[in-house]
């Protein structure tokens, strides 16, 4: 790119000089000329006033200084040389001249100029002025020496600034090249940076923005992968328990609820893909009524699901519900997830019993899951993805939890460290899925 800039610029440099300089050569040579002329002719005048009619009887004639290098003479009407310098017999300027007219010429490599003398209306002598050409084309040689040297700068300095623009803009293309060869090693971290220069800026920009849009989507997959794997080691493990505790029963009735219960953890990992997948994928779009369930039969369904799990750790599970009313209705799927992993997070890091109660705000409900255990460290950082506060765990969970909370409008926090209490706080509003069958 540098080479074809530098190249553009020298040969609109060339055109331009030489479109400017040959004609400037050509009035440079003609006025130079014509200034020559015009000398001569002045000096020619003067000569012919100092001419007395006298002169043809013989009386002297005394002329002006004659032009540097040239001659100055008077011919009389024979074409003869009568007074001061100049070939013996006119020349064809001269017999020109005679026929009352001033004549502006050359002969001999001489520039010559000529002057009829009149007197009582009729020609009575020539004045004849000449200089060498040679001088005139000396001055013309050296102006066009003059004319070629500045063209040679202009060309030159032409060059030196198309160079310094090739570097301005091949700069920005070069560096955003090195830049993208960064992000296809992988470094999706890094961003062009802005010039001088508004398109290439503009491209940039674009550049950018795309890089922005892959690295989000690139994170929401990990995020899904991440959530995914945690959110199904669990209803996994239980589903391989349940089946081999099928495997082992040979009385039917018996195998009934074993199967029972794997088709209910079955759906239950389907509902949670299908809430990963709508976290992974939301960007402000609102939750679908259709999947609105009365708070209140949410709490039962959660605490009947997770009661097994506690009570076979000899801990308790118990739920309670503050004036709220029957027909509110919350979001089933996230709702249940955020709970879900809220109660395993006490399962494994808490201890004693353990309350999930659901409060009516008014415009939110407040649901608090309590233990009697106590949290340690840094309760700003409990939400950070992969921060497991030293303890087991991926620490992916109470990132989820705030996620999904977000996802809905709502949020996510820890109100007390002993005993250990985390709040979610989820908006509700009059017409919450109306429609809706419970």
């Amino acid at each position: 790119m540098r080479q074809r800039v530098v190249r553009v610029a020298l040969t609109a440099a060339l055109l331009a000089v030489v479109l400017l300089a040959v004609p400037l050569a050509l009035v440079i040579r003609s006025s130079l000329y014509t200034a020559q002329r015009d000398a001569l002719e002045r000096a020619a005048l003067a000569a012919a006033v100092h001419v007395s009619p006298d002169y043809v009887t013989g009386d002297p004639v005394e002329l002006p200084r004659r032009p540097a290098g040239g001659s100055l003479g008077l011919y009389d009407p024979r074409a003869r040389l009568r007074a001061g310098s100049g070939p013996t017999l006119g020349d064809a300027p001269v017999r020109r001249a005679l026929g009352g007219g001033l004549v502006r010429g050359g002969a001999g490599g001489q520039i010559v100029v000529t002057v009829p003398v009149s007197h009582a209306e009729r020609v009575i002598g020539v004045v004849r002025a000449s200089s060498p050409a040679g001088s005139v084309r000396g001055r013309v040689l050296a102006a066009w020496a003059v004319l070629l040297g500045v063209a040679v700068l202009a060309v030159f300095i032409a060059v030196l600034v198309a160079r310094r623009q090739a570097r301005v803009l091949a700069a920005p293309l070069e560096d955003l090249s090195r830049h993208c060869e960064a992000v296809t090693e992988g470094d999706l971290s890094r961003r062009a940076a802005s010039s001088t220069i508004a398109e290439i800026d503009q491209v940039a920009r674009t550049h950018n923005d795309m890089l922005d849009s892959l690295s989000e989507l690139l994170r929401r997959e990990r995020d899904f992968t991440g959530n995914a794997s945690h959110q199904l080691r669990t209803p996994l493990a239980g589903l391989q328990l349940a089946l081999e505790e099928g495997l082992g029963q040979d009385d039917e009735t018996r195998l009934r609820p074993v199967v029972a219960e794997a088709l209910a953890t079955t759906e239950r990992l389907h509902h949670t893909v299908e809430e990963l997948l709508r976290l992974s994928r939301s960007r402000g779009r609102a939750y679908p009524a259709a999947t609105y369930v009365p708070a209140l039969r949410l709490i039962e369904e959660t605490t009947a699901r997770w009661h097994g799990l506690f009570a076979r750790e000899g801990r308790r599970l118990v739920s309670a519900a503050d004036d709220v009313p029957a027909d509110v209705r919350i979001p089933g799927g996230p709702v249940s997830e955020v709970l879900g992993i809220l109660l395993d997070n006490a399962r494994v890091h808490g201890r004693g019993t353990v309350q999930v109660r659901v409060r009516d705000l008014g415009s939110a409900l407040a649901f608090d899951v309590t233990d009697e255990g106590r949290v340690e460290g840094d309760p700003a950082l409990l939400f950070d993805r992969g921060h497991s506060g030293g303890g087991p765990g991926t620490g992916i969970g109470l990132a989820l939890a705030r996620d999904l909370a977000v996802s809905l409008g709502g949020r996510l926090s820890m109100t007390h460290s002993s005993p250990a209490t985390f709040m979610l706080l989820l908006p509700i509003g009059q017409n919450d899925a109306e429609d809706t069958p419970p």
